[in-house]
Protein backbone atom coordinates (compact mmCIF):
# COMPACT_ATOMS: atom_id res chain seq x y z
CA UNK A 1 0.00 0.00 0.00
CA UNK A 2 1.38 3.30 -0.61
CA UNK A 3 1.13 6.18 1.32
CA UNK A 4 -2.01 7.67 -0.17
CA UNK A 5 -3.97 4.44 -0.38
CA UNK A 6 -2.64 3.88 3.80
CA UNK A 7 -4.46 7.09 4.80
CA UNK A 8 -7.33 6.58 2.54
CA UNK A 9 -7.78 3.15 4.12
CA UNK A 10 -7.34 4.95 8.03
CA UNK A 11 -9.66 7.26 7.45
CA UNK A 12 -12.52 4.85 6.30
CA UNK A 13 -11.65 2.67 9.16
CA UNK A 14 -10.85 5.72 11.90
CA UNK A 15 -14.35 4.81 13.70
CA UNK A 16 -14.18 1.39 13.67
CA UNK A 17 -10.45 1.50 14.84
CA UNK A 18 -11.18 4.34 17.55
CA UNK A 19 -13.99 1.87 19.09
CA UNK A 20 -11.66 -0.87 18.83
CA UNK A 21 -8.86 1.10 20.67
CA UNK A 22 -11.10 2.21 23.31
CA UNK A 23 -12.32 -1.45 24.31
CA UNK A 24 -8.61 -2.28 25.06
CA UNK A 25 -8.24 0.54 27.03
CA UNK A 26 -11.17 -0.54 29.39
CA UNK A 27 -13.89 1.73 27.75
CA UNK A 28 -11.15 4.67 28.24
CA UNK A 29 -11.36 7.58 25.38
CA UNK A 30 -9.19 9.35 26.34
CA UNK A 31 -6.55 7.28 26.68
CA UNK A 32 -8.09 5.13 23.48
CA UNK A 33 -7.39 8.41 21.34
CA UNK A 34 -3.33 9.11 22.90
CA UNK A 35 -2.95 5.13 21.34
CA UNK A 36 -4.83 5.98 18.51
CA UNK A 37 -2.21 8.95 17.83
CA UNK A 38 0.70 6.85 18.25
CA UNK A 39 -0.58 4.15 16.03
CA UNK A 40 -1.01 6.32 12.84
CA UNK A 41 2.77 7.44 13.49
CA UNK A 42 3.79 4.16 13.63
CA UNK A 43 1.34 3.30 10.74
CA UNK A 44 2.58 6.80 8.67
CA UNK A 45 6.16 6.26 10.06
CA UNK A 46 6.65 2.95 8.76
CA UNK A 47 6.96 1.42 11.85
CA UNK A 48 4.49 -0.61 11.45
CA UNK A 49 4.29 -2.48 8.18
CA UNK A 50 1.65 -4.89 7.12
CA UNK A 51 2.87 -8.20 5.47
CA UNK A 52 1.28 -8.92 1.60
CA UNK A 53 -0.94 -11.98 2.90
CA UNK A 54 -2.15 -9.73 5.74
CA UNK A 55 -5.75 -8.52 5.75
CA UNK A 56 -5.71 -4.48 6.18
CA UNK A 57 -8.32 -4.18 8.97
CA UNK A 58 -6.96 -7.03 10.82
CA UNK A 59 -3.68 -6.14 10.99
CA UNK A 60 -4.66 -2.46 11.87
CA UNK A 61 -6.18 -4.09 15.10
CA UNK A 62 -3.25 -5.65 16.10
CA UNK A 63 -0.99 -2.31 16.02
CA UNK A 64 -3.74 -0.77 17.88
CA UNK A 65 -3.65 -4.03 20.37
CA UNK A 66 0.08 -4.30 20.84
CA UNK A 67 0.29 -0.41 21.47
CA UNK A 68 -2.48 -0.59 23.60
CA UNK A 69 -0.78 -3.32 25.62
CA UNK A 70 2.49 -1.39 25.66
CA UNK A 71 0.99 1.72 26.98
CA UNK A 72 -0.67 -0.08 29.76
CA UNK A 73 2.97 -2.10 30.43
CA UNK A 74 4.88 1.22 30.34
CA UNK A 75 1.74 3.07 33.22
CA UNK A 76 1.75 -0.39 35.72
CA UNK A 77 -1.90 -1.37 34.29
CA UNK A 78 -1.27 -4.34 32.10
CA UNK A 79 -1.85 -7.81 34.56
CA UNK A 80 -1.22 -11.15 32.20
CA UNK A 81 -2.96 -13.16 35.02
CA UNK A 82 -6.14 -14.72 33.28
CA UNK A 83 -8.55 -15.05 36.17
CA UNK A 84 -10.19 -18.66 36.14
CA UNK A 85 -13.60 -18.78 34.28
CA UNK A 86 -15.95 -19.83 37.37
CA UNK A 87 -13.86 -17.74 39.77
CA UNK A 88 -14.54 -14.34 39.60
CA UNK A 89 -17.73 -12.23 38.12
CA UNK A 90 -20.16 -14.41 40.08
CA UNK A 91 -21.25 -10.99 42.31
CA UNK A 92 -24.90 -10.24 42.39
CA UNK A 93 -26.17 -8.88 38.44
CA UNK A 94 -27.52 -5.42 39.03
CA UNK A 95 -30.55 -4.71 37.08
CA UNK A 96 -29.46 -1.35 35.65
CA UNK A 97 -26.28 -3.20 33.71
CA UNK A 98 -26.25 -2.73 30.43
CA UNK A 99 -24.14 -5.69 27.89
CA UNK A 100 -20.99 -2.86 28.33
CA UNK A 101 -21.53 -3.88 31.50
CA UNK A 102 -22.04 -7.45 31.36
CA UNK A 103 -19.28 -7.81 28.48
CA UNK A 104 -17.01 -5.74 31.27
CA UNK A 105 -16.81 -8.60 33.84
CA UNK A 106 -15.96 -11.20 31.67
CA UNK A 107 -12.54 -12.08 31.52
CA UNK A 108 -10.16 -9.70 29.27
CA UNK A 109 -9.41 -12.44 26.42
CA UNK A 110 -13.53 -13.28 26.43
CA UNK A 111 -13.82 -9.88 26.24
CA UNK A 112 -11.95 -8.71 23.15
CA UNK A 113 -13.23 -11.70 21.03
CA UNK A 114 -16.41 -11.45 21.75
CA UNK A 115 -15.92 -7.50 20.56
CA UNK A 116 -14.17 -8.29 17.55
CA UNK A 117 -16.44 -10.65 16.16
CA UNK A 118 -20.01 -8.91 17.58
CA UNK A 119 -18.90 -5.32 17.21
CA UNK A 120 -16.32 -5.15 14.86
CA UNK A 121 -17.61 -7.90 11.99
CA UNK A 122 -14.68 -10.28 12.63
CA UNK A 123 -14.41 -13.65 11.87
CA UNK A 124 -13.00 -16.17 14.55
CA UNK A 125 -10.19 -16.77 11.69
CA UNK A 126 -9.25 -13.14 11.60
CA UNK A 127 -9.86 -12.37 15.84
CA UNK A 128 -7.31 -15.66 15.96
CA UNK A 129 -4.98 -13.52 13.75
CA UNK A 130 -5.20 -9.69 15.75
CA UNK A 131 -4.56 -12.11 19.21
CA UNK A 132 -2.28 -14.49 18.04
CA UNK A 133 -3.73 -17.14 19.07
CA UNK A 134 -4.64 -20.42 17.90
CA UNK A 135 -8.16 -20.70 16.31
CA UNK A 136 -9.26 -23.76 19.11
CA UNK A 137 -8.13 -21.03 21.61
CA UNK A 138 -10.05 -18.24 19.86
CA UNK A 139 -13.25 -20.37 19.73
CA UNK A 140 -12.82 -21.61 23.20
CA UNK A 141 -12.80 -18.50 24.18
CA UNK A 142 -16.11 -17.30 22.30
CA UNK A 143 -17.41 -20.33 23.53
CA UNK A 144 -17.18 -19.58 26.85
CA UNK A 145 -18.33 -15.94 26.50
CA UNK A 146 -21.24 -15.97 24.65
CA UNK A 147 -22.33 -18.81 27.43
CA UNK A 148 -21.31 -16.70 30.25
CA UNK A 149 -23.41 -13.46 28.43
CA UNK A 150 -26.39 -15.42 27.88
CA UNK A 151 -26.38 -16.74 31.39
CA UNK A 152 -26.26 -13.25 32.93
CA UNK A 153 -28.95 -12.04 30.64
CA UNK A 154 -31.43 -14.87 31.35
CA UNK A 155 -30.76 -13.77 35.33
CA UNK A 156 -31.37 -9.96 34.23
CA UNK A 157 -34.79 -10.88 32.50
CA UNK A 158 -35.81 -12.55 35.96
CA UNK A 159 -35.27 -8.65 37.56
CA UNK A 160 -37.72 -7.23 34.71
CA UNK A 161 -40.50 -9.25 35.55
Amino acid sequence: MNRSQLETFLQQHHREAFLWARQCYGFDGELAKDVMQQVYLKVLEGKAKMKSEAQPKTWLFSVIRFTAMDELRSKGKWQEVEIEENMAWEVALEESESHEDLIRRLPKMQQEVLLMVFYHDMTLEEAAKVLQLHIGTVRTHYDRGKRKLKEWIEIRKTFEV
